[in-house]
């Protein structure tokens, strides 16, 4: 049984913000596994934090990616080069062995921050990208993890259940510090119903702690995962009436930003954590991927 002091938390230092990015590394009869990367851009940091673990980089010979997006992914070519095996759900496997179109759409939105956030991503060679998905079982040494397919904030999204934990990726939100949990929304596959799915099936797995990618462990994981479930629909119903009346993103961004925000200082977090909040988790992300949402409900596309 895998023990929490077993498990260190790594802090990426995000924007040189500490506890917005995590990634956890987990000692095994087969090399270092870690879960998630970060981005490209904090990979010295990674290092150094895994240094400071007594180990080193290079003995991380399995990389768990919960899916693809920059701030979980954009690393793991760096240990793919080191002979690292990746695991990732199979829609996700092909935009790592050939992330342009990946790296091309992230950029229609981030436009010149694009470098500075996420830094560089090279192809992954495809036989050290190992597709996992819905009940599979990965076998590291003395480890057994069991793959959860949890779709809702990305199509391409698993969780990884390790004995009595989980770790969540996104699908279990965003949560600062003693702050609330909330959800990250960014287009493209933002899909309310799959998300409260994949929550009920976390609920089913009984899990006694949760491992958040922004940010640390939880305990109180019923708790957690109902506000979350909460605050998912919440924000969805604010969004609604300005798709509904096509508001232009631009001007909704800035009522949002105020409308969470007066959400996260009435339940006291501090406005340095309110700005992590924001970098964990950007307003206007949420506010494309809401409309997105709406618009393919109203279509009938979801």
């Amino acid at each position: 049984m895998i023990k929490s002091t077993d498990i260190d938390i790594l802090d990426l230092n995000f924007l040189e913000e500490p506890h917005v990015i995590a990634n956890y590394l987990i000692p095994s009869d087969e090399g270092l596994v870690l879960i998630e990367t970060g981005p490209e851009t904090t990979f010295e940091n990674l290092k150094n934090a895994i240094s400071k673990t007594g180990n080193s980089w290079k003995d991380v010979k399995h990389v768990l990616l919960t899916h693809i997006h920059f701030d979980h992914a954009g690393a793991a070519w760096k240990f793919a080069e080191n002979g690292a095996k990746i695991y990732v759900h199979p829609i996700g496997l092909p935009h790592l062995n050939s992330p342009e179109k990946l790296w091309n759409s992230a950029k229609r939105i981030y436009k010149e921050d694009m470098e500075t956030l996420w830094g560089e991503m090279k192809p992954i060679a495809k036989e050290l990208l190992i597709p996992v998905e819905d009940g599979d079982e990965i076998k590291i040494g003395n480890l057994k993890f069991k793959t959860l397919y949890t779709p809702g904030h990305a199509i391409h999204h698993n969780a990884y259940h390790l004995d009595d934990i989980i770790f969540t990726g996104d699908v279990a939100g965003v949560k600062i510090n003693n702050g609330p949990v909330v959800p990250p929304c960014p287009p493209p596959d933002i899909h309310l119903e799959n998300w409260k799915n994949s929550i009920e099936k976390i609920k089913k797995e009984n899990p006694k702690a949760l491992y958040l990618a922004h940010y640390g462990k939880v305990e109180e994981v019923e708790n957690h995962l109902n506000n979350l479930e909460e605050i998912l629909q919440d924000w969805a119903d604010w969004i609604k009436p300005y798709y509904d009346q096509e508001i232009h993103p631009k001007e909704i961004t800035p009522k949002f930003i105020a409308y969470t925000q007066n959400q996260l200082r009435e339940k006291g977090v501090s406005e340095a954590d309110i700005e992590k909040y924001e970098k964990g988790n950007p307003s206007f992300m949420s506010v494309t991927g809401l409309l997105r949402y709406w618009k393919l409900k109203d279509q009938g596309r979801i």
